[in-house]
């Protein structure tokens, strides 16, 4: 390998896993412009982009935002952070108060026959347990805005094997530290639909979810990405297989991940990853 590749190549790494304490792109106060959590919005006439927030410890704190499309009752995507406030665990789960969310019209949404008897779990997408810092925060996630169809024996297997290793990084945060969140499932290419319920078009059954993450520790960043086939019959119990980088992801789902941050520190963080960097995960 010639020099200057080996140079790129470190630098890259650099970046992405460890982040060079002096790189200018990985200071923690310019390291973004917007919400760094927040994917790009599509904006389609029926797209509908929604944040819920709380008050906690006195502080307006977001909960979680999504942009939702309202033709088809289900959210794009969730994003959503664990920092050293709502990485908290005040409450346990709330008595299950499934309901419409407020924020749009319950003809946009579904409801409880459209799960169940249909052979669906109301599957969280922002977890129940994501959501521990406060009795109305969790609540949130009982909206049907963020309820999603899924087999039972993929929402109590691999996917909540998923959650649980992301909640187990996200609440390692200290005062410095943030887990930025994006999670979905795919309703956007009809092949990666796996059916409709009641052959109901405004009713997909999404054939993958997915998750994206990015973690800043101080000054330093990393981030992963994780697609999932919506099946009873996982491929794999080993979550290090169904990890890529973010890079990829986007070019399975079609959306851009972490739009707000710095180019230079977006395109080597999602360019590449490191399953060895995520704790726990080989």
């Amino acid at each position: 390998m010639k020099y200057l590749e080996k140079y790129l190549l470190l630098s890259l790494l650099c970046i992405s896993f460890y982040a060079c304490d002096k790189d200018e792109n990985n200071n923690s106060n310019n390291f973004a412009t917007g919400i760094v959590e927040l994917p790009a919005l599509r904006n389609g006439a029926n797209d509908v982009f929604i944040t819920h927030s709380t008050t906690f410890n006195g502080q307006k704190v977001t909960s979680f935002s999504m942009e939702y499309d309202k033709s088809k009752k289900h959210s794009r995507w969730i994003a959503f952070r664990f920092d050293n406030q709502t990485k908290q665990q005040n409450v346990s789960r709330s008595d299950e108060p499934f309901d419409a969310d407020p924020a749009i019209g319950s003809q946009y949404q579904r409801v409880q026959a459209d799960f169940g008897k249909q052979g669906y779990d109301r599957g969280h997408l922002c977890a129940s347990a994501d959501r521990l810092y406060s009795r109305e925060v969790n609540e949130q996630t009982f909206y049907y805005t963020n309820m999603s169809p899924q087999r039972n024996k993929f929402n109590t297997g691999i996917w909540l094997t998923l959650e649980g290793q992301v909640q187990s990084w996200g609440r390692s945060c200290t005062s410095s530290d943030t887990l930025y969140v994006v999670k979905g499932g795919t309703i956007d290419k009809e092949d990666q639909i796996r059916g409709y319920i009641s052959n109901d078009l405004s009713k997909p059954i999404p054939k993958y979810y997915y998750m994206a993450l990015l973690f800043k520790k101080g000054d330093s960043f990393k981030a992963i990405a994780f697609w999932m086939e919506h099946t009873d019959t996982p491929k794999s119990t080993k979550l290090v297989d169904y990890a890529l980088s973010i890079d990829e992801l986007e070019e399975k789902t079609g959306i851009d991940f972490f739009p707000n941050l710095n180019d230079n520190l977006e395109n080597a963080l999602e360019a590449t990853y490191s399953t060895k960097a995520w704790p726990g995960l080989e």
